[in-house]
Parts: structure tokens; sequence; C-alpha cells
């Protein structure tokens, strides 16, 4: 096998036995070379990246001057900042777009029954418990565990400003579409060419030319429709045409154009709906977007609401742990000393009834260990049976601490616990059903959405419905036209004719079009199509709409025949609880008086027992009756103005260094209802000193407020 034959093939071309010809062996020498070509520069390109990578350093191949400070989302505080923004629900620091380092995960120490005696409590009445949720959230946490199994549902800070960010489906994508564009270009040929035909070639059969060609030009898309162009064009020729006055010339035109839609795509309404380059069923106009941004508002508020009914109900439940704690400690305690009594007394104390105390008195224990510690038990939180959330009662102090904690973003522990201050009201509280559902309608979020939806609907079939016309434009362009022999100055000799650009600016030779283009798609089947689409769309969400409207006015009613029962039960508890507190101080009495009998000891046992139970569903009954009114303003749709957090939409947006006001409108806690009996909260219980306290720490109380469009809390 010769050289050659060798390396065709190791380069990979088939082999071919005998000989091989002159031309097979040039061909066999080009494809070697190419190959080595090709991987010479494979090698350098490879050398080049390794060489950039490791050069450039990789925190720079993603540059941070991409992001503004316009990427802030449009919201602003009602208080002055006073903690690290980037922590906060309520404001988007740019530091958070763009090199935010990776913080290590704290794990803290978890507390156990043996800690408690050596960690202090922290005071936290509901408004700190919701400027701390507020300024330590950036999701919109819940307890279900969504955040790992759909975090795709989750509501974040985020959310209202990525839409209207979206390059998609944003106003700023949408008003793009009316912004100018120019463009330009410039060709340069050489063209060397034989004709059969002399009058193809200009005179001669062997044509030679030198053509480059400039043109420039900037459209702009009028809300009308109407479309206005300026262009440049320049072209140099220079040829071998024996009919030529020079052997090389210049033109220059300048030119003004319009295209204005007279049915189809025209009209100012279309336009804003639909936007210039839209199309039967993808309508993505400035009035679209704004509504898209508005929805997304309004889902931002939803998230909201319930992100600050979950708090609400956490914060409850830790309540009621306390309280319960306290009740079962203190009866587990009384019972123990009356056994001790008895057990001094066992010739007296026959063995089944001594069983049967120390039965209730392990019972009261297990009570005690479970309200201490708590069970993995479902606690109150939203539609756990109302969609406000039903109170459960089920959770020890422990766990219902870490819930708390886990909702407004505190540590796991932090050697304190959490304790509630605020007492649950235990006033009756009157609504105005018709007020409250006029109220409803109008301040859901839910119900808004849905409406924008339906108004998008409108808009899209009648944005659909101009597609039905046929396409006329008319159209018209006016030129001016230069030509000389050269492009600029003055050569002499030539006239009028001396540059292409005195030429032009002479005027001497204009031209103008005017005309009328129609297209008509014969049947228009696609347009029809979406237009029965977006009916049917239209008809689909308004009947959603109205069932969702009875949906809203079924659960506010539910809502306040909930507070009714929850208020009578509370009377019917604390009747209970006050016939209960008689009955065992008369019983202690007799106790006292008749020192020697058994059976005056196991009837305070079972006085015990049942004060312990009334007392603990006094307070569960309290506690029922504050998240029932909670769960009516939930209803209603102004959860965030009842626990005095206001929210702002975009359009609304002020001075990033200015404020709000510092109350909302209105009160929303008397406006449309009229409770009595709230008042100050009372002393609180002595029992609940059963652990020191230790006060927050003013920065952790501050709220790092409002930079986005979402809420801003404010002291009662």
């Amino acid at each position: 096998m010769s050289e050659v034959e060798c390396l065709v093939f190791r380069t990979g071309v088939a082999h071919m036995p005998g000989p091989l010809s002159s031309r097979q062996r040039k061909v066999a020498w080009a494809m070697v070379r190419l190959g080595r070509f090709l991987v010479d520069i494979c090698s350098l390109a490879g050398l080049g990246l390794w060489v950039g990578c490791a050069a450039t350093p990789r925190s720079e191949w993603r540059s941070a001057k991409g992001f503004t400070e316009s990427a802030m989302v449009t919201a602003r505080a009602a208080a002055p900042d006073s903690g690290p923004m980037g922590e906060s629900l309520v404001s988007l620091h740019p530091s958070e777009l763009y090199n935010q380092p990776v913080e290590p995960l704290h794990v803290p120490q978890i507390l156990t029954e043996e800690d408690l005696e050596r960690v202090g409590c922290r005071d936290l009445t509901l408004d700190e418990t919701v400027v701390l949720a507020l300024t330590k959230s950036r999701v919109l946490r819940d307890l279900g565990g969504t955040i790992l199994t759909n975090p795709d549902r989750m509501e974040t800070k985020f959310g209202p400003s990525l839409i209207e960010a979206d390059p998609r489906i944003g106003v700023e994508a949408a008003l793009s579409e009316f912004d100018a564009r120019w463009t330009t270009s410039s060709n340069f040929e050489k063209n060397d060419r034989a004709f059969n035909n002399i009058f193809f070639g200009g005179g001669t059969r062997l044509f030679q030319q030198d053509l480059n060609t400039f043109q420039s030009q900037i459209s702009k898309t009028a809300a009308t429709g109407t479309q206005y162009t300026v262009r440049s064009f320049t072209d140099y020729n220079s040829n071998n045409a024996p009919g030529n006055q020079f052997g090389s010339a210049w033109n220059s035109n300048v030119e003004l154009e319009f295209r204005h839609p007279l049915l189809q795509r025209g009209g100012v309404d279309f336009n804003r709906i639909a936007g210039p380059r839209s199309a039967p069923g993808v309508i993505v106009g400035v009035q679209v977007a704004r509504v898209n941004s508005e929805m997304s508002q309004a889902e931002f508020e939803t998230g909201l609401r319930d992100y600050l009914s979950n708090v609400a109900n956490a914060y409850w439940d830790l309540y009621f742990a306390y309280r319960e704690y306290d009740i079962k400690r203190d009866a587990c305690q009384q019972t123990r000393e009356v056994i001790a009594k008895l057990d001094a007394r066992e010739k007296t104390f026959p063995p089944e009834r001594k069983a049967l105390a120390y039965d209730q008195l392990f019972r009261l224990e297990e009570e005690v260990q479970n309200c201490l510690m708590g069970r993995a038990l479902e606690g109150t939180r939203n539609n756990n049976g109302a969609p406000g959330g039903s109170v459960r009662g089920t959770g020890g102090i422990l766990v219902a601490e870490r819930r708390l904690r886990l909702l407004i973003g505190l540590p796991l522990a932090d050697g304190q616990l959490l304790r509630p201050v605020e007492e649950p009201c235990d006033a009756q509280v009157s609504f105005d059903f018709q007020s409250l559902v006029n109220q409803a309608m109008a301040e859901r979020p839910e119900l808004k959405r849905q409406r924008l939806k339906v108004r998008r609907r409108q808009l899209e079939l009648q944005a659909n419905r101009n597609f039905l016309m046929p396409q006329l434009d008319a159209s018209g362009r006016y030129r001016w036209r230069g030509f000389g022999r050269d492009l600029a100055g003055d050569s002499g000799g030539n006239g009028q004719f001396n540059s292409a650009w005195s030429n032009l600016v002479a005027g001497n030779f204009q031209e103008w079009q005017l005309g009328l283009e129609m297209e008509v798609p014969l049947g228009f089947r696609r347009a029809h199509v979406a237009v029965h689409h977006a009916e049917l769309s239209l008809a689909r969400e308004r009947a959603i709409l109205s069932e969702q409207e009875r949906q809203v006015v079924h659960d506010l009613g539910s809502a306040i025949l909930e507070v009714e029962r929850a208020f009578k039960v509370c009377q019917t508890a604390t009747r209970r609880y006050e016939q209960t507190q008689e009955l065992l101080g008369v019983i202690r009495q007799k106790v006292d008086l008749d020192r020697r009998t058994t059976d005056s000891q196991e009837r305070l046992l079972d006085a015990l027992r049942r004060h312990a139970d009334a007392e603990a569903r006094y307070f569960l009954a309290r506690t029922e009756l504050e998240v029932a009114v909670k769960n009516v303003f939930f209803e209603v749709g102004n959860l965030p103005q009842f626990l005095r957090v206001a929210t702002i939409a975009p359009s609304q947006a002020v001075d990033p260094h200015g404020s709000l006001p510092s109350e909302p409108t209105g009160d929303p806690r008397t406006v449309p209802t009229q409770r009595s009996g709230r008042g100050e909260p009372p002393a609180r219980d002595p029992r609940q000193d059963s652990f020191p306290a230790e006060s927050a720490t003013e920065s952790e109380l501050s709220p790092d407020l409002l930079n986005s469009e979402t809420a801003t809390p404010e002291m009662r």
C-alpha cells in the first residue's frame, strides 16, 4: 500500500484496491489536509477555552451589571427601615437578585423537657408576631409541607414582580412592541458574469461590476397600528457597461413611508388589547398585560391572607397549649397531694379505691406530658374544616411553639420559649350580614382575580372579532433621489451630477406612491375558531365567578353562625367553670372539717378532675371564639387590615424614600361590625409565670418595611 493510500485509509476514506489515479490522489490529499486543519482548529479552540476559564474567575461569568435598582418591586414602607432588607417578606433588595452568598444552615439544639427549667420565655403579642412574620419571611409559608411536595404552588414576595418583569407577557414587554426600531445594513459585491445576450449585460457580454449598498431606517408603530418608516439608501456602482455616463456613480435616496390598517388590526383599542404582532388566539397587548399584572397582585393578596391566617391560628394554638398545660399541671399536683394523704391511711383506704385514685393521677400525668411536649397531630390551620381554620386544641407547648417559629421565620430554637400574652375575645360580636356580603363581593382576592380573568376574556373576544374582517391597508411613500459622480464634494465638469448628496439636496428628483393592499383568507376559518374559543372561555369564567360568589356567601354565613355558636358555648363553658370552681371550694371546706373520712378525699379528687376539664374547656371555647371572629374577616377578605397590615398595588407605588399613612382607611376592626367588650387584655394569670420572661430585642420587633407590593404591619 502506498503512502497516500495509507493516509487515506487512516483518515477514514474507504480504501480502494489497485493503484490510485492522479485525480484520486489530489482528492485524497485535499481531504487529509482538511482533516488536519479541522483538528488543529478544534485543538486551538479547546486550548483557548481552557485558558479563558482558568484566567476568568467563575464569579465574573455572570456579571451583576445587568441588574439595576429598577428591578426592585414597587411597594413602600409605613415606618423607617430598621433591619437587613434581604430577610424581609415585605422588601426586595437588589442584593437578593445576584451574588447572594449561601449562608451555612444553622442547626440549633432542640429543646427537651429537661431544658425547660433553664430557658426563659419571650412574651409576644399578636401584633409583634405579625411583624416578625412579615419581616423574616420571603416565602408565604404554610404547615402542610407544600414547600417540599409542590414548591411551584408557593407564593413568594417575588410573585407580582415576576409577572411585571416577564419578557413574554409583562407590561414592559407589551409596550416594547411600540418602540422605534433602527435597522441598518451594508453589502459589498464583486460581480463578474458572461451573458449570451448583450442586452442583459448593458451593452457587453462580459460584465464586471463593483456594487456597494448601504441602507439604514427607523420604523415606529403607533397606537393606531400605523407603521411609519424613515429610510436612507445609498449605493455605489462601478461597471464596464459602455452606455454609462460615468464609469462609477453614486445613488443616494431618502424616503418616508407609512402603512395604515383600515379594517383588520386597525384602531387604538385593538392595538392596545392585542398588540401589533398579534394573531387569532394570541392576544398579548398592553391592556391584557396589565390585567395579568393585577391578577398576580390578587394572587399575592390571597397568599398573604392565608399566611396571616395561619400565623394567627398558630399563635392561638400556642396560647391554648400554655393554658392547658398550666391547668393540667396544677390539677396533677393537687391530685398527688390528695393521694399522698390517702396513702397515709392504708388501713382505711381500700385497694380498689387506691387503684382508681392512682389511675386518675397517672392519667393527669400523661396529659401533662402531652400538654408540654405535644403530639404530631394536625393543628389549627387553613382548610382543616373551615376555610380560615378550625381550632383543634391538640398540640402541646413545644410542638405549637415550633410550628409558630416555622411560620414566622424564627430559628427552631434559640434558648427562649415564645409565649403569647394577648387574651382571646370573650365578648359578644354582632355582624351586619348584608353589609359583610357587599364588602366580601368587593374585597375577596379570589373574586378580584376571577373578575380580572373575566375582563381578560372579554378583551380577548373583542380582539379576536377584529380578525373576522379582511386586511385592507393604505400605504404611501415619498422619495427624494440624488445621483452623482461622487458621493460628496465637487469634482467639477459634471454639472448637477457632481455629487449625489448635492443632487439630493437640490430636490430635482422626487417620487411618490399611494396605494391600497387587501388580503382576505377565504372562509376566515382560524378567525372563527378563535372567536368561538374566546366566547366559550368567557362563558366558563363567568360561570366560575357566579359559583365563587355563591361559595363566598355560603362560607361567610357559616363563619357568622360559627361566631354565634362559639359565643354561646363560651357562655356555657364559663358557667360550667364557675360551678366546678364553686363545687371544688365546697368540697375543700368539707375536707377541712372532716379530715378522717376517705369519701371526702375521693370526692375532692373527682372535683379536681371536673374543675380541670371545665377550666380547659373554658379557655378552649374562648380560643374558638377568637378564631371564629378572625375567620369572619378572613371570609370578608380584609383579614390583613384586621391585623393592621396594608397592601399596595404596583400602580399605587410612590417614591421609594417616602412613606404611607400610618393607618389604613377606616377602622377595619369596627367597620362594618360592632365589637363590644374587647378592650385592653386582662392581666395575665400568675400561672403564666412558670417560665421567666425575657423581652424581645428592638431590632427583632422593628419591621424592615415595605419595599415591595406586599404589606406594612403596624402596631395597634
